[in-house]
Parts: C-alpha cells; structure tokens; sequence
C-alpha cells in the first residue's frame, strides 16, 4: 500500500512538473502576444473559475473516494453522474448567455468582456466529463492516465495557441480572447480521448446504459456537494472581488484603467507566480484522498502520512518563497518580460507558505468526512476577506486592498482548518 501511495504520488509529481511547464510556456506566450488583452482574461477568470467549479460539482473527489473504498464500479457511476452532468451544464450555460451582457456592462465596467464570457459557458461540458473520468482513475489510484492525458492536452494546447492566436490577434483582442478560451475545448477534448484509451477492456457504456442510479446519485452527491461547496464559496468569493474592487476604487477616485491593468498585474503575474508550487503541491495532495480513506480505520497510520506530507509542503513552500522573494523581479522579467507586480510578490511570500498548506489539511477532512468544517472556515475566510476588500478600499491604497484581504483570508482558512484537524486527530482512537 505503502508503495503504490509513493508511485502514484511520484508519477503525479513528475508529471505535474512537465504539465505545469508546458502551461507555463503557453500563459508566457499568451500573455507576451496578447497585449492589452490580459486585462480582459483577468476579469473573465473569476466567472470562469466559479462557472467550472460548479459544472464538475465535486464529482472527481466523491468518484475517487467511492471507488477506493470499493462501494461502487467504474460503469455504475459513469451511468448515473453523466446524464446528471449535461443537465447541468446545459442550465449553466443559459444562465451565462443571459447574464454575459449585464455581467460586462455593469459589474465589471467592461463590455469587452461579453465574448469571451459566453465562450466560457462553452467548454464547461468538456471539463465535466474529463473530471468525471480523472475520478475513476484516481479512485483506482492509477495516475499514468492523468499524467499522460494532461500533458498531451498541453502539448496540443501549445501547437493550436502557437498556430491559431497570431491570426486571431489579426481579427482583433477581443477575438483573440474569446478563441484562446475556445481552444480549451479542443485540448479537454484531446484528454478525454486520452481516459478512453486507459479503460479496461470491455468498458463501454452504451445509450440504454445511461439510466441514473438514485443511490449512486446519493452516495455521489453526498460526498462531492460538501467537498466542492468549499470551493463553490472560494470562487464566489473571487467572483466578486474584480466587481466589489471595481466599483468601490472607482467611487473613491481610481480610475477605471488603473484598477483593470493593476488588477490583471495581480491576477496574471502575482498570484500566477505564487500558485505555481501547488500544482506540484497538488499531486500529493490528490494521491493522499485515497490513501486516507482506504486506511481510514488505522488512525496511527493516517496521522503518520498527514504529518509528513504536512511537514513536506511546509518545507517546499517555505523554499519555493525564498526564491520567489529574493528573485521575484528577475523571474518576473524572463517569465513574462515585465517587473510589474514584483513588490506585490515579496508582500505576500512570507504568507503564501501557509497557503500551500490548506490543500493536506482539506484531504484530511474530506476523508473523515468533516467537509462542512472545510466550508464552513472557508465560509469565514471568504466573508472576512470581502469585508476587509470593502473596508481598504476607502483607505486610498489601491490595489493593495485586494492584497491584504486575500492574506486575511489565508491566515483565517488555514489556522481554522488546522485546528479542527488537529482536533479530529486527536478524538480518533
């Protein structure tokens, strides 16, 4: 068992490491060719990221943690979770095309914004189905297909941008934005077809298949709701902070340019940088789910791989900021061929290392099945960090409102979430 956690976690690894590399590569070139364009992506994103967190409802963690321990096959709860998936991605979808226009014009103060907005609405199918296939193969702790998948839809990723945005650039930024966010479902689509050549032999599901099961919808959403619920209220969260940053800067003065080009600084340069560890992070966070919940019952080997893995991402984040705190203007000038947002970075380094921290300690508590203690701290989180975001605004600082909220929320998550898992630790014989 022992063995198969470090394999999979290594293959994660590695491949993570290549993955985030040829996403690099891609973000490098987009935001180099894209010009004036980045501000508009970065107020889209948001939306986008709440939108895709919706569409996969959790479905990857409840599928892997079903199938770890068992309870459910493969085809059973393909059968039941896909006819649940297009009904809603076909309700998000509309919901997007009839809000894109109110949304851009009097949310985000950018009409510009619209296109690329619907486009977004678009890809969500894609990403639906590729999570619920990514949760049977993570439930079988077989990582090769996600390692493989990924880095073949990346380096797909990277010929289409390379070939496709220049003549999209041609047709205008606008055009550009909304086609490179188009693109997506080419390359989902490319992972997709990756999973499907990884089934066992025999699996197909047929149209007649496709008869939801309500105790596998149940058991499903049972698990999947709570878990993503924490992640439905972070990205709300982040769904308003461009609409509450806006409109409250814009009040006290700040002009429009200012707040979307220092906004997009944040977005695409700052926190571009500071997240990269967690996706490396994130391979030994997603491998740790099923190692936990099959071990479950031995609670001294669950609090010796949460200790450790806890003392590895403190170490690597610890590291990680250093470098990006003493080096953070030069990364920033042969990364993306600017300085800008290099203080931003040192500002928030030493607080970032806690940040690295909540993915092990939210893995922990999904696998005792607390995952309303996850939504409830990131509940609290989200709130404080909206009203210190609206409180700082009136301050005359700028974009370091947004800055010293999101520290705000770092520091609140993470101290809950350790506490109550210390706590569960503990109770646990």
């Amino acid at each position: 068992m022992k063995n198969k956690f470090i394999k999979s976690t290594l293959i994660l690894l590695i491949g993570g490491i290549i993955t985030k590399l040829l996403s690099f590569i891609i973000r490098i070139y987009f935001t180099r060719n894209i010009g004036s364009g980045i501000e508009i992506y970065s107020l889209v994103m948001p939306t986008y990221s709440l939108l895709i967190t919706i569409t996969q409802l959790g479905f990857p963690l409840a599928i892997s943690s079903i199938i770890a321990k068992g309870e459910k096959t493969g085809k059973n709860i393909a059968s039941s979770i896909i006819p649940i998936s297009i009904i809603l991605n076909i309700f998000l979808i509309l919901i997007v095309v009839l809000s894109a226009s109110f949304l851009s014009n009097n949310l985000l103060h950018n009409k510009e914004a619209y296109y690329p907005l619907l486009a977004c609405s678009l890809v969500l199918p894609f990403i639906s189905i590729a999570s619920i296939i990514r949760g049977y193969f993570f439930g079988k702790q077989q990582m090769m297909p996600h390692t493989i998948s990924n880095i073949i839809e990346q380096l797909f990723k990277l010929f289409i941008v390379i070939i496709v945005l220049p003549k999209l650039i041609k047709h205008g930024i606008i055009f550009a934005v909304t086609g490179y966010i188009l693109i997506s479902i080419i390359s989902e689509t490319i992972s997709i077809i990756v999973f499907l050549l990884y089934l066992p032999k025999g699996f197909s599901i047929k149209k007649e298949d496709l008869k939801p099961d309500i105790g596998t919808i149940k058991d499903v959403l049972k698990i999947g709701i709570p878990s993503v619920s924490s992640r439905i209220i972070g990205n709300i969260g982040y769904f308003f902070e461009p609409i509450i940053l806006t409109n409250l800067l814009l009040l006290n003065g700040f002009s429009n340019e200012y707040i979307i080009s220092n906004y997009a600084i944040y977005n695409t340069y700052v926190i571009g940088l500071l997240v990269v560890p967690t996706y490396l992070l994130g391979a030994v966070a997603t491998a740790l789910l099923p190692e936990l919940s099959k071990n479950i019952n031995n609670i001294k080997k669950v609090k010796r791989i949460f200790y450790k893995v806890l003392t590895f991402f403190l170490i690597f984040g610890i590291g990680a900021n250093i470098f990006l705190f003493f080096f953070s203007d030069e990364i920033l000038s042969i990364v993306f061929n600017t300085t800008s947002g290099y203080t931003y970075i040192k500002f928030l380094c030493p607080f970032f290392i806690l940040y690295y921290l909540e993915a092990p300690l939210s893995i922990v508590l999904t696998a005792f099945n607390k995952t309303k203690i996850v939504m409830r701290t990131t509940t609290i989180g989200i709130v404080f960090k909206l009203i210190t975001l609206s409180i700082l605004c009136f301050c005359n600082i700028g974009i370091y409102a947004l800055i010293i909220s999101e520290i705000v929320d770092i520091l609140i998550v993470v101290l809950l979430n350790y506490k109550e898992t210390k706590k569960i630790l503990k109770e646990q014989k």
